[in-house]
């Protein structure tokens, strides 16, 4: 049993470092940099001036802490798909699938570094959320707002990691994560208030990650304690455990399904 266990935690790490390092192994800290830290800083501050151009001054926070929390889709989303897809195009799928290696703790495993670079980069963006927007943060709940980016960067991982399993299938990575991303950025009340949307996108709204995040970290700004943001928490890591815990049983059709038919690189 605690070989097991060691052994499982060993495959764990290193293959979420492995994962993270190969993913990121081409990137210069140029590229790097202007595509984690200067690019979600861009954003925020377009939406920003963009919301407050159309509602006014007093709106600024609302689109501030929208959109430092979205940047969590960066890691998540494009960072863990392509963790998990790019198996297929870098041509090391065969290996993944063969190796005896508990497939759980290795298709887990994806995530872990995405989730902490997610973390930094959302810590980050409400830095500068402070310092170049002028964001209030006097009377924030700091480690509430803290277990909110924790949980929510971990949510969105989670569908990163379903996505990651269906791009191994589909003929264009990017364009499922454009399209998975923008559709955050729409219904997940980063911009857009959740209760403005037309039922069937607030439906939507219900069922994604971010959502009850974003609303968590707005509350947290404000002062509110653990007790009146835990609920929103809970159910945020509910929902992105649920698409991890899919996209893990997808997984492993895929694998069964290309065993079967003899080829592991494509259906």
């Amino acid at each position: 049993m605690y070989h097991r266990l060691t052994s499982s935690s060993r495959i764990f790490f290193s293959g979420a470092w492995l994962a993270y390092a190969g993913l990121f192994q081409w990137t210069r800290p140029p590229t790097y940099i202007a595509s984690k830290i200067l690019a979600p800083l861009g954003a925020m501050i377009f939406f920003t001036f963009l919301g407050v151009s159309a509602t006014g001054a007093g709106t600024a926070d609302f689109y501030i802490i929208g959109n430092a929390m979205q940047v969590s889709a960066m890691s998540g989303i494009y960072g863990v798909t392509m963790s998990v897809g790019n198996e297929r195009n870098f041509g090391t799928l065969i290996y993944v699938l063969g190796t005896p290696a508990n497939r759980f703790v290795t298709f887990m495993g994806r995530s872990l570094f995405h989730i902490i670079d997610g973390m930094l980069t959302v810590i980050l963006a409400f830095v500068w959320g402070v310092m170049l927007l002028g964001l209030d943060m006097s009377v924030a709940n700091v480690p509430g707002l803290i277990l909110t980016i924790i949980v929510t960067t971990a949510s969105v991982c989670g569908m990163g990691l379903l996505f990651g399993t269906i791009s191994l299938v589909s003929v264009n990575v990017m364009f499922l994560n454009n399209t998975v991303y923008f559709l955050l950025l729409l219904f997940s009340g980063a911009n857009i208030p959740v209760a403005s949307l037309p039922g069937w996108a607030q439906a939507i709204s219900q069922v994604i990650p971010l959502t009850r995040g974003i609303a968590a970290a707005r509350l947290s700004i404000r002062g509110a304690s653990f007790n009146e943001i835990g609920g929103l928490l809970a159910a945020e890591l509910v929902i992105g455990l649920a698409y991890a815990i899919i996209g893990y049983l997808l997984f492993a059709w895929v694998e069964a399904m290309a065993k079967r038919r003899g080829t592991l690189e494509a259906f």
